[in-house]
């Protein structure tokens, strides 16, 4: 097994003593497994919190900081937190306004979150929840009931957060991250299998020369196994599958995400045939973003992230934000 690592069994937590030397702007708790932002809680702010299994960094925790998440939550690697680590969150970035779960549809994450809602309120912390279910490629997987959620993750902790950096209330940070989540679809395609710590063998076959459309981000089969595509090919076959679906009329916000292991030249290459195909399907793109954002360990592949924007929402992106992962206009 090719990992830089120590051994499997201390993985994430010597990924979070990393982060906290790298970031001190953050608060790290090693041992509780929760990322805060160092200044909160922030005084008459609704706070974010979201987490989910780690290997999809940066997802969450390079997310946490002005102009998105309040706090992350990381479970071990493609396992959802427990409850108790995200009360300990809500608790540490409450200011009284509320705090908004941001969960991913994958039964263990929803499950979860569930239960630390209801602790949560019985500590007296106002709670609302957002299910992020963004994916087109199957409708259920070994892992969810429903969509899975994938790259309009990334959309609503933004556009959400801001709303919260401008002082909206609860009601409406969770209306904006609906409305993000409705209007979000994402379709992925592995070259590679996904190979964790704990295994230490890829986690599904893959034979030389295929390339499975419609992966999960753990990994989770898709629409279908066909014989290698080009990128042109490939970025067709996923931008008619996430337009068919959304039918967007107003101009989009475009993720093209690496899955970990796919270098940016390949991915800048592959963003020139997206434009290409939403182009020729006459979807307008207002703002993008290219690289590593919700990946999947060392897998091969990438994603296509529409979300249909309107004035509200394109200033919402355009705010400022200050993250480990994602940083502009301050």
């Amino acid at each position: 097994m090719r990992m830089l690592i120590n051994v499997p069994e201390t993985v994430v937590a010597d990924a979070l003593r990393g982060m906290a030397a790298a970031h001190p702007e953050l608060m790290v708790d090693v041992e509780n497994r929760v990322i805060v932002r160092r200044d909160a809680p922030v005084a008459d702010k609704v706070a974010l919190v979201s987490g989910g299994g780690s290997g999809h960094e940066p997802l969450h925790g390079g997310f946490v900081g002005p102009g998105m998440l309040s706090a992350a939550c990381p479970g071990e690697v493609f396992t959802s937190p427990v409850p108790d680590q995200m009360v300990r969150a809500a608790a540490a970035v409450d200011s009284g306004k509320g705090v908004l779960f941001v969960v991913k549809n994958y039964t263990g994450d929803v499950l979860n979150f569930d239960m630390a809602a209801e602790l949560a309120e019985d500590e007296g912390i106002q709670v609302a929840k957002v299910l992020v279910d963004d994916d087109v490629a199957v409708t259920d997987s070994l892992f969810t009931a429903g969509r899975r959620g994938t790259g309009a993750t990334l959309f609503v902790e933004k556009l959400a957060g801001a709303a919260a950096d401008e002082g909206a209330p609860l009601e409406r940070v969770e209306a904006i991250a609906r409305r993000v989540n409705e209007n979000s679809r994402s379709f992925g395609v592995a070259l590679s299998a996904v190979t964790t710590p704990a295994k230490g063998s890829p986690t599904f076959e893959l034979p030389p020369g295929e390339l499975e459309l419609g992966i999960g981000i753990h990994g989770e089969p898709g629409r279908e196994r066909r014989p290698m595509m080009t990128s042109g090919e490939i970025a067709d076959f996923a931008v008619d599958a996430v337009v068919e679906d959304l039918r967007p009329r107003n101009p989009v916000l475009l993720l093209v995400n690496g899955m970990g292991a796919t270098p940016l030249l390949e991915l800048y290459g592959f963003h020139a045939e997206v434009q290409r195909a939403l182009t020729e399907r006459n979807v307008a793109v207002a703002r993008v973003l290219v690289g590593n954002y919700v990946t999947s360990l060392d897998m091969a592949g990438a994603s296509v992230t529409l979300c249909q924007i309107d004035e509200e929402l394109l200033r919402l992106w355009d705010a400022p934000v200050r993250t480990p992962a994602l940083r502009w206009g301050v």
